[in-house]
């Protein structure tokens, strides 16, 4: 029998994420499309005050290497981040599909995401640098770009070229300070 996955959250380690599209299906398949998911991670980053340390979008998979936001949990933001694209591509093939042809094919999708995600805690230097090497070689290591800088939808050219991309990385003045009242 299968069980919930234990989560360690609370210590304010890193989470190096991993997360499959449904049936490892190319929903991030398209530019447009993985340019729509960091647009909505972009939001979720900023709602959430999450800090962003890599990231990088696959055609059938993300990784992610994130704070722990300063209210909720690294679940609370997964679930926002895959509702958010999820809906915005539900909302787009629906918009698509023709009302005539609705009789002949039912095939509209109802999954984007797998239903779990895989969490690592990354609580050393080491692991934090060996988690991202792994994030920004993996275009390369696919085939889908001859070096790294070349794959637009990584948080690689901020490290190596110093760009701004469309998700903000190493953004840590996003978390508040914690000020305790003082004890009477």
């Amino acid at each position: 029998m299968w069980s919930k996955p234990k989560r360690y959250y609370g210590a304010g380690d890193l989470h190096f994420i991993t997360c499959s599209c449904y049936r490892r299906q190319p929903w991030l398949g398209t530019p447009q499309r993985r340019s729509l998911f960091l647009t909505v991670l972009e939001q979720v980053r900023r709602r959430h005050q999450l800090v962003v340390v890599g990231y990088v979008v696959m055609p059938e998979h993300i990784h992610l290497l994130i704070g722990e936001p300063q209210e909720k949990n690294p679940s609370t933001v997964m679930q926002a981040l895959k509702l958010g694209f999820a809906r915005r591509v539900l909302a787009e093939a629906k918009r698509k599909r023709n009302p005539a042809q609705s009789t002949l094919f039912e095939h509209t999708p109802q999954h984007i995401w797998q239903k779990r995600f895989y969490d690592f805690n990354v609580w050393t230097e080491r692991k934090r640098i060996e988690k991202l090497r792994y994030m920004h070689r993996n275009p390369v290591q696919r085939g889908l770009a001859a070096s790294p800088e070349l794959w637009h939808w990584s948080s690689f050219r901020a490290y190596a070229l110093g760009e701004a991309g469309p998700v903000k990385v190493n953004d840590w003045e996003v978390l508040k300070m914690k000020i305790r009242s003082p004890a009477a």
